[in-house]
């Protein structure tokens, strides 16, 4: 198994180092020494994700790194990261990040914004009856001292890209509640940003401490789930990236709407 884990880390830090290049299954498989079929399956088992959308979500990664970094022209953002069309880059990148690619580019200077006034606010955790069959109840801890806000949301693929199904938001307690779930079958991720995070690294979260739950998390209306406990780590290799934007759930909660499509 170790010998498993060691081949999809070692596929990972290849492809993060030619992600400018024309990656296929088969080489990846072939550079890994497996057959596509099953190196597909030993990348799915441990990453969550096949590796050709795990390629995808680091090129959007790339794509909101070059967005903020750069002036280049958000067409050309597309050519680098492989999206020969405008319009195909914008939906892509709107559906994984919640926002259009110049509205990423605008959001910079609301990040520490959005940190100052739920910092300022009383915004709180709500408890709802623990006898509801579309509710996840549980606890979320850290594995060292933090100080800030965290992220929990229910999504329908096992990364964070998208706005959550529903999510909630933690500031003053370890206890979390997401009600009024619709039945389906999510995976549930938590991600944490510290007050003193500035506003590229909320923006574009590699060090962020984060969490999932290890199996799909089914909502069926009928039973009750039991309590689901999370503890949040740093971030390992095999970690897809946290493409949704975070500000984006900041300004949510911030206006008391629920997280929901």
């Amino acid at each position: 198994m170790l010998t498993q884990d060691k081949t999809v880390q070692d596929s990972i830090l290849f492809i993060q180092q030619n992600l400018d290049k024309d990656l296929s299954l088969s080489a990846l498989a072939d550079e890994a020494a497996y057959s596509p079929y099953h190196f597909s399956r030993l990348f799915k088992r441990q990453v969550g994700v096949s590796p050709m959308y795990f390629i995808s979500s680091l090129r959007l990664q790339l794509a909101k790194k070059l967005l903020l970094e750069t002036a280049f022209p958000i067409r050309d953002i597309g050519l680098e990261i492989g999206q020969q069309s405008l319009g195909t880059f914008t939906t892509r990148f709107t559906n994984s990040i919640g926002m259009t690619p110049a509205s990423f580019r605008a959001t910079r200077k609301h990040s520490e914004e959005y940190m100052t006034h739920l910092k300022q606010s009383s915004l709180q955790n709500t408890v709802m009856n623990s006898s509801s069959f579309q509710q996840l109840s549980g606890s979320i801890h850290t594995e060292e001292p933090f100080n800030g806000i965290i992220f929990a949301g229910l999504f329908p693929k096992p990364i964070p890209e998208g706005l959550p199904v529903r999510g909630t938001l933690l500031m003053h307690s370890d206890s979390f509640h997401i009600t009024n779930i619709p039945v389906g079958t999510y995976f549930l991720m938590a991600t944490a940003v510290s007050w003193g995070m500035d506003s590229k690294s909320i923006l574009i979260p590699h060090e962020t401490l984060r969490a999932r739950h290890p199996y799909p998390i089914c909502i069926d209306g009928k039973r009750p789930l039991p309590e689901t406990h999370l503890i949040m780590r740093k971030p390992e290799i095999t970690d897809p990236p946290i493409l949704i934007s975070l500000p984006l759930l900041m300004k949510h909660f911030l206006q008391r709407s629920p997280i929901s499509h």
